[in-house]
């Protein structure tokens, strides 16, 4: 048996059966429709999305699931049913009056891709489940994006190019919830491998499966269950930093910028936190390439080694850490059989991702629950699939 302090997955199967007796209840017909998106967590190359960097994520076990009906009126009829409770929203299709954000603000994710999908939305119900922990920096938000938009093409009969798909889901996020985020987690949502992370170049958009070594090895996502709001001033602020600095140097964005570069600011004695963010992404986008390289060959000492350097400069660069995912880092550090930690996401609270030896992981699980100050929930991060349509 798990033990409290686990997140286990539902699996697609149990959250299909439970979204479909939902859509019964609520609307008295089948779903005709259903679709499902991961949860993601990156494993290097954090705030350095939104500066055409290189980021290097992995999708989840974890899903959100879907399901849905054409209903023959001019409206959208959407119930959200999570552990927080049931929640409900309904707003017109696109073509009978223009789509704004509005409360319930959890709406936002679903009308911006209803406004945003490249094709005819007719009026539909749905109802969406999910098993991903709200809150934990495991992109529930494009979780829910990418699982509306396959939605949305299922009903139509339709099917968008991926990454034109990841670019919609994102500029829906822009407008609607706004929040300026960059293009990894709609990416790796939609497109994720089993057993591999990907490789994914935020300026070309080209990506990379790269192969998770088999073995000995797992992912450990530890969830602070410190609640964070990234609509909020720090992201944004973080955000229009990295893009002073590029604008100082002459750059589009900080993809183009060297440790040289960093150097120049210093001298020209700019404005101290433009620099520490630049130095943060300058470094950051060099680290994951070279994990992503060291993945391939299974060095993972190196790949632990950059786990850690990498969270010293979010926590003292880029400074979006928290104390709560200072100290998980820290016990982790102390623990046989652990490569490397690191926070992961936006920061301001969120989940840390540990690379450590299956056989020490729970030895790792019962140094944080005695050491660590607050309630933690263990996540196993097992590489899996990215959106689907599902078979009702």
């Amino acid at each position: 048996m798990p033990a409290p302090t686990d997140a286990v997955s539902t699996g697609e199967t149990s959250l299909l059966r439970r979204a479909c007796d939902i859509f019964v209840a609520t609307f008295k017909r089948s779903a005709t429709a259903a679709a499902a998106a991961p949860g993601r967590v990156n494993l290097i190359g954090d705030h350095v999305d939104y500066c055409e960097g290189y980021v290097l994520p992995v999708a989840l076990p974890f899903l959100t699931v879907v399901v849905g009906a054409h209903n023959d009126t001019s409206s959208c009829r959407v119930v959200s049913v999570s552990d927080s409770g049931r929640q409900e929203a309904t707003f017109p299709i696109p073509s009978s009056g223009q789509l704004k954000p509005g409360e319930p603000a959890w709406s936002n994710y679903v009308k911006g891709v209803v406004a945003n999908f490249p094709g005819t939305v007719k009026g539909f119900d749905a109802v969406i489940v999910s098993d991903l922990p709200m809150g934990a920096g495991l992109s529930s938000s494009a979780s829910v994006e990418v699982a509306t938009f396959t939605l949305l093409e299922a009903l139509a009969g339709s099917n968008v190019d991926p990454v034109k798909k990841a670019q919609l889901c994102q500029k829906a996020e822009h407008e609607f919830p706004g929040m300026p985020c960059g293009i990894m987690d709609q990416y790796i949502v939609t497109m994720g491998k089993k057993d591999h992370a990907l490789l994914i170049d935020c300026r070309s958009l080209e990506s990379t499966q790269v192969p998770i070594p088999h073995g000995d090895t797992g992912i450990l996502v530890i969830n602070t269950n410190v609640k964070h709001q990234l609509t909020g001033s720090e992201y944004p602020q973080r955000r229009a930093q990295c893009q002073k600095a590029a604008e100082l140097l002459g750059f589009p964005s900080l993809r183009d910028a060297t440790s040289e570069h960093v150097e120049d600011l210093k001298r020209r004695k700019c404005d101290l936190d433009v620099i520490r963010r630049a130095q943060h992404v300058v470094e950051e986008i060099r680290r994951t390439e070279e994990c992503a390289k060291s993945l391939r060959v299974g060095d993972l000492e190196r790949v632990g080694e950059l786990f850690y350097e990498s969270h010293e400069t979010l926590r003292d660069l880029m400074e979006v850490s928290c104390p709560e995912l200072d100290q998980l880092v820290a016990i982790a550090k102390t623990v046989d059989g652990v490569y490397g930690a690191r926070m992961t996401g936006g920061g301001f609270g969120g989940s840390a991702v540990i690379l450590v030896k299956n056989a020490a992981v729970e030895h790792l699980k019962r140094r944080i629950l005695s050491e660590y100050k607050g309630t933690p929930t263990f996540l196993v991060a097992v590489p899996s699939d990215g959106a689907r349509k599902l078979n009702i």
